[in-house]
């Protein structure tokens, strides 16, 4: 069995990929401890993936990247980065002392310096040029990738799941669809104009 950590959880129905930026807006009074605890001591916490398609009870270990907005009420409008995954085994009530949940975890321990093949790089770079984003990350993960495919919950998942020679293949086929759409949008442009 893989060590496993005690972390902060914030269960919720999404799941970000590591190295993706998601907007959260924070008001429950738990979740608002939470926040000043990422924010005063700089800690990370998980978001959990709370689905009936998660049967392997997947979430994201994320990061306070800023605070947007803060509201009269104590609400406020967050972004966090995620950094890792996990594997969640127990979710509790409380995390120590705190109102906000908490979980025992095993990190998958994700690398998003591994770089993917030159052929994939490739196709992403013809795939970001269609875009019009010439300045990408480098080296550039599989991640980096699936970042900017928009992948729905179930095809996150997927992703996830995949072994690494996988992860590639299903890349590769969604960038081929994605670039497809995109060609005929274009093409559209010339055939129909508005008034």
């Amino acid at each position: 069995m893989a060590d496993q950590t005690r972390i902060p959880m914030f269960p919720l129905t999404i799941f970000p990929l590591p190295g993706e930026m998601v907007p959260l807006h924070i008001f429950e009074p738990r979740y608002r401890q939470l926040l000043l605890d990422a924010e005063e001591r700089d800690i990370s916490f998980g978001i959990y993936f709370n689905h009936t398609r998660n049967t392997e009870k997947l979430g994201s270990l994320v990061k306070l990247e800023s605070i947007i907005k803060r509201y009269d009420g104590g609400e406020s409008d967050i972004i966090v980065k995620c950094q890792d995954l996990f594997r969640m085994e127990t979710l509790f009530r409380k995390f120590k002392e705190k109102l906000y949940p908490g979980g025992e975890v095993e990190f998958l321990q994700v690398d998003l310096q591994e770089p993917v093949s030159s052929k994939l790089q490739s196709e992403f770079e013809d795939f970001m040029r269609l875009l019009k984003i010439t300045k990408l990350p480098s080296p550039c993960s599989v991640f980096h990738v699936a970042n900017e495919l928009g992948f729905d919950f179930e095809d996150r998942l997927k992703f996830v799941l995949s072994e690494h020679d996988k992860k590639e293949i299903f890349l590769s086929s969604h960038l081929k669809f994605q670039k497809h759409l995109l060609t005929e949008v274009e093409k559209a442009k010339d055939v129909f104009h508005l008034n």
